[in-house]
């Protein structure tokens, strides 16, 4: 198969170093990636799938840090040495800034398991994402974009999601200032900040992450959870004053934003 840059031949070759070096705890044998959140990974049947292409929307550029965190934190948290790939523009870069590898290693993940790609525009992402769903021995790959993504149309989408079937790699997109629109992904979710709850000697408290799942392929959606990150025991846990699993509607009376796509 023709890579479509030296960039990806590279990243193969590197990605294939680390997963021979990681032995089993470089794959996921029994097809999740679970929270720790018990009620959370109940309602989807162990966790997300793996092996599926799962979309993660923050439609308002505020949310943008956190849902980055929150796809960050669900691929690291399992320990291993298997690479994440981060794969976005460098428009993305610009906006967003760096991904900060410090805040990483303090919320007990590791750092040096981050491979980040940046590409020009829009169309070598898409171009980077099928070669790196097809690469067998990643954690994952996240593909970050901001705004519209006219590219990413249901034929592409497809695509994707078939590549990444076939190598069991499981794939993130993270869309920042974007609104849902049908796709070919597993499971939708719309993420955006919550409060955190409050350390002694008001410092800031672990990250919290309000969850909505807004479309789920194998079951119903509609359900809506509020999470706090558990640093010390690597698990996503019940944030202080959350409600556990609410219908859309009580969210949308909640939080009037957003729209969830078919």
């Amino acid at each position: 198969m023709r890579e479509s840059s030296p960039l990806l031949a590279g990243l193969r070759q590197r990605v294939a170093r680390l997963a021979a070096s990681g032995g089993p705890e470089s794959h996921r044998a029994d097809g999740w990636l679970a929270t720790g959140h018990d009620a959370l990974d109940a309602a989807l049947g162990g966790g997300l799938a793996a092996g599926r292409v799962h979309e993660f929307f923050a439609t308002d550029p505020l949310d943008a840090a956190n849902a980055a965190a929150f796809a960050a934190l669900l691929v690291l948290r399992g320990g291993g040495t298997a690479p994440l790939l981060w794969l976005r523009t460098s428009d993305a870069g610009r906006r967003a800034g760096q991904l900060y590898a410090p805040g990483i290693a303090d919320l007990g993940s590791d750092p040096d398991r981050l491979l980040l790609v940046e590409v020009s525009d829009a169309k070598a992402l898409l171009a980077c994402a099928n070669d790196a769903a097809r690469c067998p021995g990643s954690a994952a790959v996240v593909v970050e974009s901001w705004g519209r993504l006219p590219a990413l149309d249901l034929t592409a989408g497809r695509r994707l999601a078939l590549g990444a079937r076939d190598a069991g790699v499981t794939l993130f997109f993270l869309r920042i200032d974007a609104e849902p629109v049908p796709s070919a992904a597993e499971t939708r979710w719309s993420i955006a900040a919550a409060e955190s709850r409050e350390m002694e000697a008001a410092a800031p408290g672990a990250p919290a992450f309000d969850l909505e799942l807004l479309r789920w392929r194998a079951g119903p959606a509609g359900m809506r959870w509020r999470l706090e990150w558990n640093g010390d025991e690597q698990i996503f846990r019940e944030a202080a004053l959350s409600g556990a699993v609410l219908p859309l509607s009580a969210r949308r009376a909640m939080v009037p934003r957003g729209a969830a796509a078919a």
